[in-house]
């Protein structure tokens, strides 16, 4: 903790205001400049192509993922479906979205707010909906240890307990929130915005270097409108772009600005793209971004592989324990019941891989026929319910023991 406390410090520096473990506005973003001057919030940042197709490709990837309830059975555990939590975070929260909106949602506030949160809806004791909070929570402790959210949203205000909102964490997450990604890399989201704008302007102004019109004396009123208002019409933007300028009465031009290339602002795009894949964690090829790599081979294969292992891993186990902690009752978790998601999904597009693991899954008989045939959405088959496995893989000691007796052997 005293070293989250000094980097939350340092962060507090570099933006230019202190930053507080125990003080939530310091966890969201309130909409403020960074360095580069440009606003930074949820708009202008998904309007970052790179930051766009992160959020996009972590939230997308987690919500297609099926989130099963699970409960203990017979030494291993089965689906269970009758649970009245199951069909809620399986397949609709609510009576407007499907689990795949909800999740993508929930998954894409906790990468850019650092925080999602849902107001929980019952009927009794039982869980009945989860909805999405859109507007901005402010969370407090109360000095009995409770925590309660405010909010505003379509003209009514909010004033509810933990027991009535679903709350799930991001990155260094205290009991009140997590780090709002905005708020953190505030100064890397507007240098992006201004490299983008500055990309923007040169190509509105056709891509010709600004210069001065030089004049061997005063101008008229007539010859200044001419100059500021005319010319610029005239020759400024793509579509004008290669048209000759026309100059008399002794004006002259001077030429002013360096090419793109020598302001080097492709390799600052460049740079700008892997600065925000670092703050999401996504590798830059897997959005797109292989200017410095082959798109095909095995180092982009460990490099995806990577990202599922240190990447999701970590956001599909916060919100698997946020739902066991906040969703499940305690009779539910001393039954063993459980909430996870099926990384099983993530095989779906690639036959080679999903061939491969049923042939282990077959061979050491850790899963039967019907099983795998399940996975595959196909009807069982008679006898697909036994465990089944090579006769090859058996003991070395017991090997004879599967030779024919001598009496038996073909003359």
């Amino acid at each position: 903790m005293n070293l989250l406390r000094k980097t939350m410090t340092l962060l507090g520096r570099a933006a230019g205001r202190p930053l507080s473990l125990e003080d939530p506005e310091h966890w969201r973003n309130r909409g403020a400049d960074g360095y580069a001057g440009e606003p930074v919030n949820e708009s202008s940042v998904l309007a970052i192509s790179a930051a766009f197709a992160c959020v996009n490709l972590v939230a997308g990837t987690i919500a297609s993922l099926p989130l099963m309830v699970y409960r203990p059975a017979g030494g291993g555990r089965d689906v269970a479906g009758d649970h009245p939590l199951y069909r809620l975070i399986h397949d609709s929260p609510n009576y407007d979205q499907t689990a795949l909106e909800f999740w993508e949602f929930a998954c894409a506030a906790i990468e850019l707010r650092g925080n999602f949160h849902a107001l929980i809806e019952r009927s009794g004791a039982k869980i009945i909906a989860l909805t999405p909070i859109y507007a901005q929570v402010v969370p407090r402790r109360e000095r009995d240890g409770s925590i309660w959210y405010r909010w505003s949203e379509d003209g009514r205000s909010y004033n509810m307990s933990d027991r009535d909102v679903f709350h799930v964490r991001g990155f260094g997450g205290t009991p009140l929130g997590g780090l709002s990604t905005l708020s953190v890399g505030r100064n890397a989201f507007s240098l992006a915005t201004a490299i983008d704008r500055a990309a923007g302007t040169t190509f509105r102004n056709g891509m010709r270097p600004s210069g001065v019109i030089a004049f061997d004396k005063f101008l008229t009123k007539e010859q200044r409108e001419i100059a500021e208002t005319r010319l610029t019409e005239k020759y400024v933007g793509a579509m004008n772009a290669g048209r000759p300028m026309i100059l008399e009465g002794g004006w002259k031009w001077a030429s002013l600005s360096i090419s793109p290339d020598d302001a080097q602002m492709l390799e600052s795009r460049g740079f700008s793209v892997e600065e925000v894949c670092r703050f999401f964690g996504v590798p830059p090829h897997m959005i797109g971004h292989t200017s410095k790599s082959t798109s095909w081979g095995t180092g982009l294969e460990q490099q995806s592989i990577g990202f599922q292992r240190y990447a999701l891993r970590r956001r599909l186990r916060r919100i698997e324990q946020a739902i066991g902690k906040q969703l499940l009752t305690q009779e539910d978790r001393t039954r063993g019941i459980v909430a996870e998601f099926n990384l099983e999904g993530l095989l779906r597009g690639d036959s080679a891989a999903r061939s491969n693991f049923y042939a282990s899954a077959l061979n050491n008989g850790w899963m039967t026929i019907n099983e795998v045939r399940a996975l595959e959405n196909l009807p069982p088959v008679p006898g697909g319910d036994v465990p089944r496995m090579q006769m090859q893989n058996v003991p070395i000691t017991d090997a004879g023991k599967q030779l024919p007796a001598p009496s038996e052997k073909t003359p």
